[in-house]
């Protein structure tokens, strides 16, 4: 999801095992902000008596941008969403699980057990999936919010009071949808129209911003915004009277996924954390907190009840399927990166 990135990654590491001196071992995460709860960090920890530390990034750009400014071998385990995966095992970030390293792999749904980037699963596990698009205060706004002419082409009342997620590949697929043009597009007139769409909305939209997308929401500073489904349902428990949209032209979906990186200082340590989040409890822990869906078997019954209902996890019966990001070519990338990298001048 980008070029022009984030390189300002919250350096504080997270330590959550007491007294580094007992540890068995260590176990460096590097993981989406926002995104796992510490009772479960605390957990693994005290079970494996392994000491660990986690940095967290604001998108996939980030990740990648700094593993290769150095960070490769400085970390056991990442947490980048499907497309990325596909990029950093062609980059050659990623470690090969063999067969039996994980007594937990017959947890994983079948949906996710062999997929497309990443097949056979052999540099990562399935973590949370869900879907991205945008939230609308009612309070602001009356009208119909199922279009991505909310964030595209907004109504006067929330022209200036939007945030967009600082994430081009996210941003790019739901303007592409909204164009009704295929990702990865060669077609200069389509390239065009991509373009002149984000370019002309931009003046509508107050800022660019992932980690706190959730938080101007709660509080007033936005009236709109793209989010995540999950970190939606999280600002509308704490106060937002928002809406989460399911645009009839389309909205992205993802599925984040713990991978091995390649030169991890303590593998053994990250597969037990890999098999660790493969146990139904954990998996279900994550979703309770993050607020998305498991790919693991045997959840459902340590999920909060509320969850079943979570209108972010119930599209309308008219949605269409969500979408995910693609992996362009070399050539075509750098041409999406230019106008990402534009826009965000």
């Amino acid at each position: 999801m980008k070029t022009t990135l984030k390189m300002g990654v919250a350096a504080a590491a997270l330590m959550v095992s007491a007294g580094a001196a007992q540890a068995e071992g260590q176990l460096s995460i590097y993981h989406w902000f926002e995104y796992i709860p510490q009772e479960l960090l605390d957990k693994f920890s005290a079970e494996y008596d392994v000491e660990v530390t986690m940095d967290t990034y604001d998108s996939n750009e980030a990740l990648l941008a700094a593993l290769k400014a150095g960070s490769l071998g400085s970390y056991d385990v990442a947490v980048p969403g499907d497309y990325m995966v596909a990029i950093m095992a062609g980059e050659g970030m990623l470690d090969t699980i063999t067969d039996g390293e994980l007594k937990n792999k017959g947890n994983i749904q079948d949906q996710w057990l062999d997929v497309p980037f990443d097949p056979g699963r052999q540099h990562s596990i399935p973590y949370q999936w869900g879907s991205t698009s945008f939230s609308v205060n009612l309070d602001a706004y009356g009208g119909e919010i199922n279009t991505t002419s909310i964030i595209f082409d907004p109504p006067e009342e929330l022209q200036g009071k939007i945030n967009i997620l600082d994430t081009q590949g996210e941003v790019l697929l739901l303007a592409s949808l909204h164009l009704g043009i295929p990702q990865c597009t060669t077609d200069r007139e389509q390239l065009k129209a991509l373009d002149e769409l984000v370019q002309g909305a931009k003046p509508h939209w107050a800022s660019f911003n992932s980690d706190s997308a959730k938080d101007v929401l709660v509080s007033g500073d936005a009236m709109a915004g793209m989010i995540w489904n999950g970190f939606s349902a999280k600002a509308r428990l704490e106060g937002a009277n928002i809406q989460y949209a399911y645009p009839k032209e389309g909205y992205v979906a993802w599925m984040d996924n713990v991978v091995l990186l390649k030169d991890a200082p303590n593998r053994e340590n990250a597969l037990l954390f890999m098999d660790f989040l493969l146990e139904p409890e954990n998996a279900a822990a994550v979703t309770n907190f993050a607020r998305y869906t498991a790919g693991v078997n045997g959840v459902d019954d340590h999920l909060d009840p509320e969850l079943k209902t979570s209108p972010e996890q119930s599209p309308p019966a008219d949605a269409p399927a969500g979408t995910f990001v693609e992996v362009c070519d070399e050539a075509t990338q750098a041409v999406y990166d230019q106008l990402w990298t534009r826009l965000r001048k």
